[in-house]
This record gives structure tokens, sequence and C-alpha cells, in this order.
């Protein structure tokens, strides 16, 4: 059977330059023809690399999965190749191909490309040198992106944590002014009423004496705190008080007694009693809302000192770090995600350990792929341990989920470059080789795990010194 191609219709692909007209017929002998549409996809993402794809004739882009769309990292014209490190390292291509035009492929299986490429020096040499820096381009925008999606997630869990104590702040501030003016009504209530000075000294005794109770009373059941205010309700009826269980709460909160409403009710009046009354519960209510301004604006210093401290805005490049420390602003940037779940997080911290020194904001990076990828593997229960201990003359690092593992035969290459069991536009592959990267090739430490169907552990050892200043 005659083949479809001949030497003049590969020549003009430049893998080929080198090649005597013999040499490249055995690759025409081969080649498979593939035609495909505008806009039809050669190759998905998580597509079989079936062979070496001779480019004849049109146009394809190259893309990367997307959480929403796909991103065009690449166009490529004819006459051109592609596929062939997916081939020779018999993994995926880590990117889609889309037909921009009409075009028109050889397609090179891969059982020959692997004993052609290896036979034919010249065509391995041309790989290499044009597949290094295709392989860069793709990883710097996938890295590029992954920071971007992670900063983007980091930023919707911060709204969310700050937005909680920001609205707890505004309607305590608004609650805070409305005391205030309540108890400005008062004092002018108390005048046009003619309360007397001595009968004023004793209203002012007896709001001292309110305060105090605030102050120290301790926390009421609810059943005691319901039974405190129906008591205290009743006598602010008795004496003529407007809308009395509005009053009622904030002097049950103080522990404030029927024969302290009356002492304040003989010192007032009849006329100046129910101002006396939204006096002194205003004032108790303006006490419980400053504290509660203090707990949520100190929340959100909180916030803010764990993401400067996360991304080392204020430091250099390495830095004594106290590995606990980045842990726990990591944990912090994360809160959003163990929010509505039941998983139960240990610490197990070896507090004595030494500061180590380190790029204080890579090292963050590795915490954060790692408690992520545990966080995603518990599905919302069980059980994240974070361990630290001394090891020779290392930090070592423990992550520890109760999640399902990692499955069969797919442990040896999680740390490789594209690799992911995420569904597409979920994660590019590039979490836990950059974590990797990180610990080992920056910080001269190591980065292995341990899975089983009962759970999986990350082992990350830091040098306490870097190698050049041991």
């Amino acid at each position: 059977m005659p083949s479809a191609f001949t030497v003049a219709d590969l020549r003009p692909v430049d893998l080929f330059d080198e090649l005597s007209d013999a040499e490249l017929q055995r690759w025409a002998d081969v080649a498979e023809p593939v035609d495909v549409g505008a806009g039809r996809v050669v190759v998905d993402h998580a597509g079989e690399a079936t062979g070496l794809w001779l480019l004849l004739d049109g146009v394809v882009r190259a893309e990367l999965a997307g959480p929403s769309s796909n991103e065009t990292i690449e166009r490529q014209h004819a006459p051109t190749w592609l596929g062939a490190i997916a081939v020779l390292t018999r993994g995926g291509l880590g990117v889609r191909v889309v037909a921009e035009t009409d075009t028109r492929f050889a397609l090179i299986p891969a059982e020959h490309f692997r004993r052609f490429v290896f036979e034919q020096p010249p065509v391995t040499e041309r790989v290499m040198e044009v597949a290094a820096p295709v392989i860069q381009r793709v990883a710097e925008v996938s890295q590029h992106r992954d920071r971007l999606a992670s900063l983007g997630t980091m930023a919707a869990g911060l709204t969310h944590e700050l937005n909680n104590p920001a609205a707890a702040a505004r309607r305590s501030a608004a609650q805070l002014a409305e005391a205030l003016e309540t108890v400005n009504t008062s004092f002018r209530a108390f005048v046009e009423s003619g309360v007397e000075r001595e009968d004023a000294a004793r209203l002012l005794a007896l709001h001292a004496e309110a305060m105090d109770s605030k102050r120290a009373c301790t926390v009421l059941d609810a059943l005691d705190l319901a039974d405190a205010e129906d008591a205290l309700q009743d006598r602010l009826e008795d004496l003529g008080v407007p809308e009395p269980w509005a009053p009622a709460e904030p002097l049950a909160r103080a522990n404030l007694s029927a024969d302290w409403l009356d002492r304040l009710a003989d010192a007032a009046g009849p006329a100046a009693t129910p101002a006396a009354v939204r006096w002194v519960a205003a004032s108790l209510g303006a006490i419980s809302l400053a504290s509660e301004l203090e707990e949520t604006t100190t929340r959100m210093s909180e916030l803010i000192a764990a993401v400067k401290s996360y991304a080392y805005l204020d430091r250099g490049t390495r830095n004594e770090v106290d590995v606990h420390e980045g842990l726990e602003t990591t944990l912090t940037v994360l809160g959003h995600k163990l929010k509505h779940t039941t998983i139960a997080l240990v610490r197990d911290y070896d507090r004595t350990l030494p500061r180590v020194v380190v790029n204080g904001g890579e090292l963050n990076q590795v915490w954060t792929n790692l408690l992520d990828n545990a966080i995603d593997a518990l599905d919302g229960s069980g059980t994240l341990t974070i361990r630290t201990r001394p090891d020779g003359g290392c930090v070592l690092v423990e992550i520890a989920d109760t999640g399902p593992g990692i499955p069969a035969g797919v442990a040896d290459r999680i740390f490789d470059p594209f690799f992911t069991t995420k569904d597409v536009g979920r994660g590019t592959g590039l979490g836990l080789a950059t974590a990797r990267q990180i610990v080992v090739d920056r910080h001269g430490g190591s980065l292995t795990v341990d899975s089983s169907p009962d759970g999986t552990t990350f082992h990350v050892w830091i040098p306490v010194r870097p190698a050049e200043a041991a």
C-alpha cells in the first residue's frame, strides 16, 4: 500500500532539516493523515500522547484550562510540529490544541517517533532545542495563573472574614451613637422635670452602682437572664416606663434588682423616672457596645497582620523565621475553607524549635499548597494534623490528613509538573511541583509523601541554616 505522504510533503517541517531523503522517507512511510476542521479540538488537556503531530497546513492554538475559560498561550502556523515531549515522557500534552483554520496533519505514531528520535540524533537535538523554551513558557503562564487564582481565593476568603467584624463594628457604632443621644436627652428631661441637686446626686450614685455591677457581674445563664428580665419588665410597667422590654434586658444583664429600680424611681420622681431608666440602660448598653467595637476591630487588625505576615510585605528576601508563625498565618488565610466543615484541626507543635533562615513568603506558598490539598482531600470531614519536630540539622513539618489517600500509581508522579488529579480548571499540576522546587532547589531541604487508604502525610525538611551559611 503506497504511503499517504512523500518526502516532499514532510520536508518543509524544520524538525527534518538535517535528515537525508532516505532518512525522511522512513517518517513518510509511517505517517497517518489527519484533517481537523476550524474550531475543532485536535488534542484535549487530558488527551493521551498518541504521536507526533506534523502540522502541514493551517493554524492551531495551544490553550491552558482555566476555571471559567481557557487561556491561549501560543499559536503555531504550518509547517511545524507539536507533541514531541509528551510522547517521549509518555505523559499528557498539558495543553489543549484547537484548530483555528482547517488543518492538515501527518501523525507519526508514538512507537515510531520514539524509535526514530533516538536513531537520528539531529531530530533529538532539534526537539530539545525547541521544547525547552516552550515548556518554560507554559510553566510561567500556569504558575502566574495559579498565583492569581490563589490570590483570588485568598482575597475572597479574607473579604468574608473581614466583612463580619466590619459589619459588626458598623452596627455597634450606630447603636453607640443612639445610646449617647439617649444620654443627652435624659439630662434635658431631668432639668425639665425639676430634679433637685440632692436627688441628682443620688441618681449619679445609682448610675455608678449600675456601672460597677455591670463590670463585676458574671454571665447569667439563659434561664436566669430570662427570669430577671421578666421581673424587671413587670416592675418597669408598674412605674409607668414606656416600652419596658427595651431597658429590661440591659438592666438584667447588669444584674440589677427590683430594689435598685425602686431606689432609682424614688430619686428621680414619677416625672423623670422613664428618663432615668433610659439613661442608665443606654449607659450600660454603651459599655457593651464599646467592648464589641474593641473585639471586632481587634479581629480586623489580626487578619490584616496575618496577611502582612503571610506575604512578608515588610521583610527582605531571607530572614530568620518561626515555622509556626508561617503555619498559623497560612491557616488564618485559609480559614474560610475550614468554616462550615467538621474538620478537626490538630496542632502538635514543638515550640522549642529554632528559627530557620528562609524566604518566608516562598515557604508560606509551600504551606498553602500542602494545607489546601489536605483540606480538599478531607472533603468537609476528618482530621487535619500539623506536626513539627527537630530532625538532625533540619526542622521537620508534617501535614497529615485522614482523607482517602493518593490513588495507586499516582504517588510517584504528584510532584511532576503539570500532573494533577483535580478536574480540568481546578488545577494545573504546578502546586506540588512548585512546593518541591521551593523546598529542595531553593532551600536545600526535602519533600516526601506517604499515603494509604487511611490518609496522606507530607514530610517537609527545612535546614535551620542554608548550606552556604552552615
